[in-house]
């Protein structure tokens, strides 16, 4: 059924993988991806800071590409694969990634964390040996209040140098 204005009657209901997993859900026209991932799916790692996307705080992999799920409406994510930051630990591993960031201390409140880190493992499955400047370049959409950068930085380098660590991904 439609509304008078061509839109879609209720709710619709929309298939996606997420993080590996068939999931569905049924949402309204205006929910977005964001909202679908916390409230329906209890993915709550994929944090809502501005819900402007300007501070990158929401960034899941889209069809392996960053995204602001704050701008994303979940209904024209229907079909897509969607990775957020709890799908980058595998098996209950951290990814090289992630045990680089922790090993290096380079968050300190942790709000922007996930965002830095789905926009980091974005930046390394695309190139695998990126340059500090690439990574800074990567990384300058996402805004942290509380490091001044340095710490994330050395963190993704220190991914991108370390040894993979026992039953993680390449991330």
């Amino acid at each position: 059924m439609l509304e008078s204005d061509g839109r879609p009657q209720g709710p619709l209901t929309i298939r996606l993988q997420v993080n590996g997993e068939e999931r569905k859900g049924e949402v309204e026209g205006r929910t977005t991806l964001a909202d679908f991932l916390r409230d329906q799916l209890g993915l709550t790692g994929t944090h809502l800071g501005c819900e402007h996307g300007v501070c990158g705080a929401c960034t899941v992999l889209l069809d392996s590409r960053p995204a602001r799920s704050c701008l994303v409406l979940a209904a024209s994510a229907e079909g897509s694969l969607v990775e957020t930051v709890e799908g980058l630990a595998r098996k209950g591993e951290l990814s090289r990634l992630q045990r680089a960031m922790w090993d290096s201390h380079s968050f300190q409140c942790g709000f922007c964390t996930p965002g830095f880190l789905i926009q980091a493992a974005a930046l390394l499955a695309e190139n695998p040996s990126p340059t500090e400047v690439e990574v800074r370049c990567a990384l300058s959409g996402n805004l942290c209040r509380c490091t001044g950068y340095e710490s994330i930085v050395r963190g993704v380098m220190a991914a991108v140098e370390g040894p993979e660590p026992a039953g993680a991904g390449p991330r």
